[in-house]
């Protein structure tokens, strides 16, 4: 074999072994997909399990929306990434900090329901707590 092609081969195979290295490493980080979270039908007889529940449960009350069936996330980072909404596109956890003062959580929740036409609606929602109350921080969608 010429010189040239020797060469070729040897590069080839480091790239080879820095590609494998590469992937292995993102795969003990855990750099897969978020894990999947089944949906939950809220109505007049569901407890919640949680502050942001509640305010959705009372929430579909006074609007007579119930059932609303909902995918609560929590703190899930990999979720945050591909959330895009009005004022974020893909934040992480210090830019939600910024923007809200006092943030002290946040959470990640889809919810899904029918509006007065009898339409089917899903949203993404971004729910913060800061001083010491649960808002919603902005509205939009999971990117792919």
């Amino acid at each position: 074999m010429s010189k040239n092609v020797k060469y070729l081969l040897y590069f080839l195979a480091f790239d080879a072994v820095v590609a494998g290295a590469w992937l292995g490493l993102k795969a003990l980080k855990g750099g897969g997909a978020a894990a999947v979270v089944d949906w939950v039908t809220i109505d007049e007889g569901y407890a919640p399990r949680n502050p942001v529940e509640e305010f959705i449960k009372n929430d579909a009350e006074v609007r007579s929306a119930l059932p609303v069936e909902i995918r609560n996330y929590g703190r899930d980072k990999k979720i945050l990434a591909r959330f895009k909404g009005r004022q974020f596109a893909q934040p992480t956890e210090n830019v939600l900090r910024m923007f809200f003062k006092g943030l002290d959580d946040w959470m990640v929740v889809d919810i899904k329901y029918k509006n007065d036409k009898e339409r089917d609606v899903q949203r993404t929602m971004l729910y913060v707590l800061a001083a010491s109350r649960w808002t919603v921080g902005d509205t939009g969608t999971l990117l792919k």
